[in-house]
């Protein structure tokens, strides 16, 4: 019971820290205090078979469920644990909110109620009622939790995104698309030849990646609305590689080495170049833009060794960003600007690290055997995928940059590298 008087105590605090103009109260997720909420979803209820449960009503309980716990501060009470008895005692079970779930099948569609409540008072904080087409629940279902992770920390959840990568689960590396919660994994290239670096724009419709399959590493985009044209934007002599969308998606910067050296040029969406950004001071490689638009980060060699540098998006007032250590590459500007999150070289194996744009000593995220690479950001700043090599096998894998540890994130066939994390997409 004082465990139970305690979580109650410090739920209550934290929740009176961080007052909204309009009267709503949000939790502070990056307090190093915050324990995780329990959250019952018992399995949804078909209203065509009262007291009966469906397939149907627990896929879209553990869909919803999965949701929500991907956001890292929401554990969720197996139904086994409450019987499934929607009028549990929640409070013995320390359970601090229940979503609560039903549906009906009409003829012409599906008709969806759920409601998120706060099991202390009883009062329900968020309520929808939808009249979606069959087959369509599970947008919903994600756009729901992404509400409630609003209603609860002030910024709209994640879990209505995607993860591009490479893997060679048909023999040969091509691109893929997942949902975030592992489902509709989809190839999206057909080269039979190595294809790296799939890059979103930030629309999330547009793919940029690169590909040998004509023999030069050429520059494609292909358009994931509509999955059947895949167009070559640049096939100059020598590297094409994209190295990150403009945040107005009119741009990308990318690797060119046309010249010889292997430089960073601003180029038009359509592949035509418009700057010259850098200049034969080494190898110029992985460009990662500022969410403003004013820097962006890159590697270069141009000290001796890769290290990562910012520079304006005018080419000037090139930086050396990382000092320790010997080789650190791929760096991933946050979407918050806040950070830069990159792939050091440290005890002879490759981790994860994060650095302010503005320097300083860099923050060591992985500390696991293994060799982990690749970061890139969720949309809220909140986690990072990368991407694991361990034994021989390559997985993809998050981790949290306020704690825990690296979890996998799909179980697929083949070797997974380069993961690029999705912007929010439309529901």
């Amino acid at each position: 019971m004082a465990k139970k008087i305690f979580h109650a105590i410090t739920l209550a605090c934290l929740l009176a820290l961080a007052p909204a103009a309009n009267g709503r109260v949000y939790l502070d997720i990056t307090s190093p205090d915050l324990k995780k909420l329990p959250v019952a979803v018992p399995y949804f209820i078909d209203k065509t078979r009262p007291g009966e449960i469906t397939q149907k009503g627990r896929d879209m309980a553990d869909l919803l469920g999965r949701a929500l716990q991907l956001h890292g501060f929401i554990s969720i009470v197996p139904p086994s644990v409450y019987r499934n008895d929607r009028g549990a005692d929640w409070a013995a079970l320390a359970v601090d909110f229940v979503v609560l779930g039903s549906f009906e099948s009409n003829g012409t569609g599906l008709v969806m109620e759920i409601r998120f409540k706060d099991t202390a008072t009883g009062k329900m904080l968020l309520g929808k009622r939808y009249r979606i087409p069959e087959g369509a629940g599970g947008g919903r279902l994600r756009k729901f939790a992404d509400e409630i992770i609003l209603k609860l920390t002030g910024e709209r959840g994640v879990s209505n995104t995607k993860i591009a990568f490479v893997s060679d689960a048909s023999g040969k590396k091509e691109v893929y698309v997942a949902d975030i919660l592992g489902g509709s994994v989809r190839q999206v290239t057909r080269h039979r030849a190595i294809t790296v670096s799939p890059r979103f724009s930030p629309s999330g419709e547009l793919l940029a990646y690169t590909s040998y399959h004509r023999g030069n590493p050429n520059l494609y985009v292909t358009n994931l609305l509509q999955a059947k044209t895949t167009r070559a934007i640049s096939w100059r002599p020598g590297l094409n590689v994209c190295g990150s969308w403009s945040p107005d998606g009119k741009t990308m910067l990318a690797t060119l080495s046309k010249d010889g050296n292997p430089d960073i040029y601003l180029l038009a969406a359509n592949g035509r170049i418009l700057k010259r950004l850098t200049r034969n001071a080494g190898i110029n490689v992985s460009a990662s833009w500022a969410p403003d638009g004013k820097r962006f980060a890159f590697v270069s060699d141009r000290s001796g060794r890769p290290q990562i540098y910012i520079m304006d998006t005018d080419g000037r007032r090139a930086r050396r960003l990382t000092f320790s250590g010997t080789e650190n590459t791929t760096p991933a500007w946050s979407p918050k600007g806040d950070l830069i999150a990159y792939t050091g070289l440290s005890g002879g194996n490759h981790h994860i690290f994060i650095i302010s744009p503005d320097g300083g000593d860099p923050v060591q995220l992985t500390r696991y055997w293994g060799e982990y690479e690749s970061p890139s950001w969720s949309p809220d700043g909140r986690q990072l995928v990368l991407s694991r090599t361990r034994n021989d096998r390559q997985e993809l894998c998050t981790i949290f940059i306020k704690g825990e540890g690296v979890k996998p994130l799909f179980n697929l066939k083949g070797k997974q590298t380069f993961p690029q994390w999705s912007p929010r997409l439309p529901y």
